[in-house]
């Protein structure tokens, strides 16, 4: 299975209960030695309660022109959240099910 597949699956609590669809992925770069082209390990999912559908870029605050299209995109992402690797328990190609006690960080990113 490869992160493509993982697009538009259900994201779903330990009772069941759907909480959103996966659609987005978040990484960071491990800078390491000032490498050009560093490393970049997965952190989390992104679960948005609506769709599945890109943000387009517009996750990122600073990230405001041209202005309908930036407020269309946060008004229909409204309520997305960050879910860490850690706290995802079981992932298929239909359904990601996290574990209990997982923490929904803000899906926005600052840079």
């Amino acid at each position: 299975m490869n992160l493509n597949d993982l697009l538009a699956s259900d994201v779903v609590d330990t009772a069941g209960q759907r909480l959103g669809e996966v659609s987005d992925f978040h990484f960071v770069l491990d800078a390491a030695g000032g490498q050009l082209l560093s490393p970049a390990r997965l952190v989390g999912i992104v679960v948005s309660p609506r769709t599945a559908a890109s943000f387009l870029g517009f996750e990122r605050q600073d990230l405001t022109q041209p202005w309908p299209v930036a407020q269309l995109l946060r008004w229909w992402h409204r309520g997305s959240f960050l879910v860490l690797w850690e706290d995802i328990a079981v992932m298929g190609p239909r359904e990601v099910r996290l574990r209990p006690g997982f923490t929904a960080y803000d899906a926005r990113l600052t840079r």
